[in-house]
This record gives structure tokens, C-alpha cells and sequence, in this order.
């Protein structure tokens, strides 16, 4: 069944024909603008069958075997097909498939390893590091001593020295190498020998590359971190999630930090989602994807900085971009708001140095839409195009409907 049937279907427009509008509004959004978020993609119609099923249903609290509700014989082999799967694609020990996000996985990774009050040593938040690794508003910052490392002025890359000075220098109970806006491939035989050096766990926050991971397009943390949290959406293209990867013997740790440390019942119909996400990503045609989706990102970021765009690093490895739109005239938050009127849906993210926005974007969508390389080009044309106020909002939005035209995200 087509998606948009599938939101429109009779009985939701019978009964509450307001949200059925809000459903198909939304589906007309998403179709006739450009995803350029780099946390966003599209699932399968599988996953979303998945996430509508029957499953929604079922109360399951605790793990396959041991629940602590009747009626979970079913359930259980979801949620121990969903970890097999996630075990064999990353090659992890043991996998806990229940994180409702990826934060929440975090939050139980630092519940698994450390008490509070204990030093952790994470990307700065002005350099691109999450809201979990030391931001004051998140319960991370307010229950760990937090220590930022940062990137190179000349270069925007992260400056390893001082992580190995940090780690000397403050002696912490946990390293974690990840960030939310960090463009480059990051060096996990690097952070595991400063984490060694110093008897320090390693956790990786792998939320944006695990899906480039499972791709076989971006190295994998798995053989070097203690723990390896995601997400299971952005590039991986499954249902809105988290998970955790770690080796066995912190196995029971981590789950008892899932459950019940941190969370209750799992969301079934999530995990069974994560499931059918796993499998997809195990096939060939997912890592012709992953592939593409680096491919698509480094023809993008090379043609905005002809454009004139000052691009974080000089370019890409994933799938996302972070780029200054100063030179041409325009701040960051400026440039998001004349690009969203143009269609064209993207976000600001802190530059590596001062306080100045910038723009974040990623090829992710885009890819699973079919757009390639000949796309990126046009793309970034209109972007610059529309900052320099060369295109007037109107003609780029009307570019951008026939470009979505060609390459709609649920077909038929």
C-alpha cells in the first residue's frame, strides 16, 4: 500500500479527520522540499508498517526471557531477532536495542560506567560536541565533571594533542569521541590509546556515522570503544531510536542501565522497526547507498565552496557539511530562514571558532530520494543562489518542486 494511503486510510479519516490532514500535510512537505538535515532521512514503507503494527500494543518490560509481563513469547523473538541483527551487522558482542533515542542511550552508557561526579572527557559543545557530553542544560553537564577538547584553528580538525593533554591532565573516568557536526572521520585507534593510556573507558557517540558504519563507508568504533551508542534513524534509515553496542562483559551493565535503571517498557513496534532497518542495512543495495550518500556530500560541499562558501574542514567524509554563509553576506540564522522560504530544510550548528552560526546539512535524504551527483551541483547552485539573493525565493521553490517531482521519497 502506498504511503499516502496509508496515512489517509479510511478509518483514521472517519474518525479523526483533523489528524488525518496533519498526517498528509506533513507527507506533503517532506515530499515537495529538500531534506537537507543531516539527522533526517526516510525509512522504508516496511519500517513504517512496522511501526503501526500490533506491536503497539504490547506492555514488554525487561528482556527477552525474563518480562515482567505475561503474554511476550511473540514480542521476544522480535527484540532477539532485532539484537542478532544489530550484532552481525557492526560485529559487536552484545547488542540492547531498547534505547527509546540516542540520547537516552548515552544517559545509560554513563549510568553503565560511571557515578556522579565523576570527569569525562568529550568534544566541546562550540566544537560540535551534543547536548550529553557537558551541556549545563542536560542532565550531563549537572551530574559529571565534564572537560571539552576542541578542533585545530587552521584546520577545524580535532586537535589530538590536547586531547592526549586533557586526558594526562585530568585523569577521567570516561573519554567519549563523537559529535553532532564533526564532518571527518574520526581516529578511534587514537582516542583508545589515549583512554587506555590514562584507565579511562571509551565511549563512542556514534549517532551520525553508524550508518555510514553499517554501509561499509566509514570506519567502525566497535573494535575500539568499551561502549558504541546510536541512533537507529539518520543515514542507518530506521525508525526514530537508539541503541548500544558494547562488549560482553559489560553486557549486564549495560542492560540493567537500559532497564530498569533508565527506562521502562520497551516500545515494541519501535524495535521490530529496528529490526526490519537492520536487515535492510545488511544488503548490498544499502552499501551502494552509504557510498552514494559520501559521494553525493563531497560533490556537495566541494561545489558550495565554489559557490563561496567557507566549508568547515575543507570538506566531507560523511554524509554531512557544516559551511559559514558569511561570505556571502548572510549570517547563519539568516541563511536557514531564506533557504527554508526557497524549500530548501536544513539547520544551524555552532563553527568551530567564535560565536558565529553556521549552516549544517546532509545528503542522507536526499540519496534515498535517487538524487546523485548531477543533483548535488544543481543544489548547491540554488542554495548559493538564493543567499546571494541572485534567485528570488519563488523560482527556487518553484526549482525546487520539480526537482522533488523526479525523485519523490515514497513513490506512488
Amino acid at each position: 500500500m502506498p504511503v499516502a494511503q496509508m496515512l489517509a486510510a479510511d478509518v483514521l479519516s472517519r474518525q479523526d479527520p483533523v489528524l488525518a490532514e496533519i498526517l498528509l500535510s506533513e507527507l506533503d512537505r517532506q515530499s515537495t522540499t529538500l531534506q537537507l538535515i543531516a539527522a533526517e532521512n526516510f525509512t522504508s514503507p516496511a519500517v513504517l508498517a512496522a511501526l503501526g503494527s500490533p506491536l503497539a500494543n504490547k506492555y514488554a518490560e525487561g528482556y527477552p526471557g525474563s518480562r515482567f509481563h505475561g503474554g511476550c513469547e511473540i514480542v521476544d523473538v522480535a527484540e532477539r531477532i532485532a539484537a542478532d541483527r544489530a550484532k552481525a551487522l557492526f560485529g559487536a558482542d552484545h547488542a540492547n536495542v531498547q534505547s527509546h533515542s540516542g540520547s537516552s542511550a548515552v544517559l545509560a552508557a554513563y549510568a553503565a560506567l560511571l557515578r556522579p561526579g565523576d570527569t569525562v572527557l568529550a568534544m566541546g559543545l562550540p566544537f560540535g560536541g551534543h547536548l550529553t557530553h557537558g551541556s549545563p542544560a542536560n542532565f550531563s553537564g549537572r551530574w559529571f565533571d565534564f572537560v571539552g577538547y576542541g578542533v585545530e584553528a587552521e584546520t577545524g580538525l580535532i586537535d589530538y594533542d590536547q586531547v592526549r593533554t586533557l586526558a594526562r591532565t585530568h585523569r577521567p573516568k570516561a573519554v567519549v569521541c563523537g559529535s553532532i557536526s564533526y564532518p571527518r572521520h574520526i581516529d578511534y585507534a587514537a582516542f583508545r590509546e589515549i583512554a587506555h593510556e590514562v584507565g579511562a573507558y571509551l565511549i563512542a557517540d556514534a549517532g551520525h556515522p553508524i550508518g555510514l558504519v553499517a554501509g561499509r563507508a566509514a570506519p567502525s568504533p566497535v573494535p575500539y570503544a568499551d561502549v558504541v551508542c546510536a541512533t537507529t534513524h539518520k543515514v542507518l534509515r530506521g525508525p526514530r531510536g537508539g541503541m548500544i553496542l558494547c562488549k560482553s562483559e559489560l553486557a549486564e551493565r549495560v542492560d540493567r542501565a537500559v532497564f530498569p535503571f533508565t527506562q521502562g517498557g520497551a516500545q515494541m513496534n519501535a524495535i521490530a522497526a529496528k529490526a526490519v532497518a537492520f536487515g535492510e542495512a545488511a544488503t548490498p543495495a544499502f552499501t551502494a547507498y552509504a557510498h552514494q550518500v559520501v559521494a553525493n556530500a563531497q560533490v556537495l560541499a566541494d561545489e558550495l565552496g565554489e559557490e563561496g562558501l567557507a566549508i568547515t574542514t575543507g570538506g566531507t567524509d560523511t554524509h554531512l557539511i557544516t559551511a559559514d554563509p558569511v561570505p556571502l553576506g548572510v549570517d547563519g540564522r539568516t541563511a536557514r530562514g531564506r533557504l527554508a522560504a526557497a524549500g530548501m530544510v536544513l539547520d544551524c550548528c555552532a563553527l568551530p571558532h567564535g560565536d558565529a552560526r553556521g549552516l549544517r546539512l546532509g545528503t542522507a535524504a536526499l540519496t534515498t530520494q535517487g538524487m546523485g551527483e548531477a543533483e548535488m551541483a544543481r543544489i548547491a547552485v540554488l542554495i548559493a543562489g538564493v543567499l546571494r539573493e541572485d534567485i528570488d525565493a519563488r523560482s527556487a521553490r518553484e526549482e525546487v518542486r520539480e526537482l522533488t517531482g523526479r525523485f519523490p521519497p515514497y513513490p506512488g
